[in-house]
């Protein structure tokens, strides 16, 4: 089989390799060739094939003419190859979506929306993210009649939301994102120092309530329990998150980028707790590898976190506020053979998510959608 991805990821074109990579690389296994639509990257692109089978094609064109673009590149390349499926990642302004829409009508081939998480769902950070929310609703309704089906990547949060934006359950296929090395992502063999009591990683942005992750430590700091912080991660935030820890004393470490996933893992060693203070997310991914690796994890009731996080038991839950995250944290830190066992049972939940078993099962999901609309190239 033949597919047609239309991404979002940026990296991969010039050099970079992060999930998408993962994902491409068991994915080149499974189908026979695969052609990839991405936005255009910030620097000349540098690969154009991937895997031997998987072909880049980055667009030469800004974010408004991107729709027309997916469809115009498309049509080539489906012409040529005869594609089973096209897959579109959607969100923001959902130019991917529109664009594959044209181009599925212009081709028959079908298509599959991949929405991952909805901005301001279920928590808006702000007026942004409600306005954002409402452009959602607004291109999954216009969908619904013209995609194949809808891709979510959990299973409670994203298929309720849908559904109540009159998507039938039938449309909608429940296929995971979380791609987890256990290799790469697991509990050393003897306890390493800690280097900090709290981490982060993620982008720098709105959504991931790094306000509400300062001002929670700002609070224990108050109560007497000062705990040193990692930041890890880029994005428009770092420096008035660094300033705001200035601000309230809070003893906090910023770092951009991590070379290595193996970098990454020993860096949630080394941590007594990961938080997630997320409003929306489709995953996260950064608590789903803390918590493969034996570190407990702090979150919010975003995406699968509601899922796997059974309160107390395989982590902790925190309201949308600074001081049931601090409460949260506490707890989690406060017994050093507690914390140890909730990272375990942790690390226990997360085992469905094993990075081949887990692409291989969204690598089935696709075939039988192609097949069940009758393309079988």
């Amino acid at each position: 089989m033949r597919l047609l991805m239309v991404s979002g990821d940026r990296q991969l074109a010039i050099g970079e390799r992060g999930p998408f990579a993962t994902l491409l690389t068991e994915f080149a296994r499974q189908f026979e060739r695969i052609d990839v639509l991405s936005p255009r990257p910030p620097r000349a692109p540098t690969t154009a094939t991937f895997e031997g089978n998987v072909h880049l094609h980055p667009a030469p064109v800004g974010r408004s003419r991107m729709a027309a673009w997916i469809a115009s590149e498309g049509a080539k390349l489906i012409a040529a190859h005869e594609h089973a499926l096209i897959t579109s990642h959607d969100y923001g302004w959902f130019y991917n979506g529109i664009g594959s829409a044209r181009l599925s009508a212009a081709t028959q081939v079908p298509y599959l929306s991949e929405i991952h998480h909805v901005p301001g769902h279920p928590v808006a950070a702000d007026l942004r993210e409600r306005f954002d929310k409402r452009v959602a609703r607004t291109y999954v309704r216009w969908a619904r009649s013209r995609a194949a089906a809808f891709r979510v990547v959990n299973q409670v949060e994203m298929p309720a939301l849908l559904e109540s934006w009159g998507v039938p359950r039938s449309q909608i296929l429940v296929l995971p994102s979380l791609y987890i090395d256990f290799d790469t992502f697991r509990p050393a063999a003897a306890h390493p120092p800690l280097e900090q009591d709290v981490c982060f990683v993620g982008r720098m942005v709105n959504n991931k309530g790094l306000d509400r992750i300062v001002d929670a430590l700002a609070i224990l700091a108050g109560r007497g329990t000062v705990l040193r912080a990692l930041f890890v991660g880029k994005g428009p935030l770092r420096e008035a998150t660094r300033a705001r820890a200035q601000a309230k004393g809070v003893d906090a470490r910023f770092v951009e980028w991590v070379e290595s996933p193996a970098d990454l893992a020993a860096i949630y060693r080394a941590s007594r707790v990961v938080v997630c203070a997320s409003t929306c997310e489709g995953g996260p991914r950064f608590t789903v590898e803390a918590m493969a690796c034996g570190t407990p994890v702090v979150s919010t009731r975003v995406g699968v976190m509601n899922e796997l996080i059974q309160d107390g038991q395989t982590g902790r839950l925190a309201g949308f506020d600074a001081g049931s995250l601090a409460d949260a944290i506490v707890a989690t830190v406060a017994d050093e053979g507690a914390r140890r066992a909730l990272g375990e049972a942790g690390r226990q939940a997360v085992q469905p998510y094993e990075r081949v078993r887990t692409i291989r099962g969204y690598a089935d999901g696709l075939k039988a959608l192609a097949g069940r609309s009758g393309r079988k190239s």
